[in-house]
C-alpha cells in the first residue's frame, strides 16, 4: 500500500512541479493557456497554487485535512482544464493525459486514506 501511495502521489507531484515550471516560464505554455482564454493572472496564480498543492501532497507531516484541500484543488484544476481542452478542439492526447492523471489522482487520495489514517 505505501509503495503504491507514493508512487501516485510522486507522478502527481512531480506533474504539478513541472506544469507550474512551464506556467511561469515557457513562452508556448503561456501562449497556450492565452488561447485557451485565461488570462495572466490566472496563469500566474496557478502555478503558485500548484506547487503549494505539490508540496503539501509531499510532506509527511501535512494535516489531512490540508492534503484532502490539495487533492480538492488538484482535481478542480484537472476538470476545468479537461473541459477547456475539449472547448478549444485540442488534441485526444491532452484529454487522455488528463483522465489518467485524474485516475492516478483518485488512486492516490485513495490509499493516503488507507496509510496515513
Amino acid at each position: 500500500m505505501k509503495v503504491i501511495y507514493w508512487s501516485s502521489t510522486a507522478i502527481i507531484s512531480a506533474f504539478l512541479f513541472l506544469s507550474s515550471y512551464s506556467y511561469l516560464l515557457s513562452k508556448s505554455t503561456i501562449q497556450g493557456i492565452r488561447a485557451l482564454g485565461f488570462p495572466d493572472f490566472f496563469r500566474v496564480e496557478l502555478a503558485v497554487l500548484k506547487l503549494i498543492a505539490a508540496i503539501v501532497l509531499l510532506i509527511p507531516l501535512a494535516s489531512l485535512q490540508l492534503k484532502e484541500w490539495a487533492y480538492a484543488g488538484v482535481g478542480l484544476f484537472f476538470i476545468t482544464a479537461l473541459i477547456a481542452h475539449i472547448k478549444h478542439k485540442d488534441s485526444i492526447f491532452i484529454t487522455l493525459l488528463l483522465l489518467a492523471l485524474m485516475g492516478i489522482l483518485i488512486v492516490s487520495n485513495i490509499y493516503m486514506n488507507k496509510f496515513l489514517k
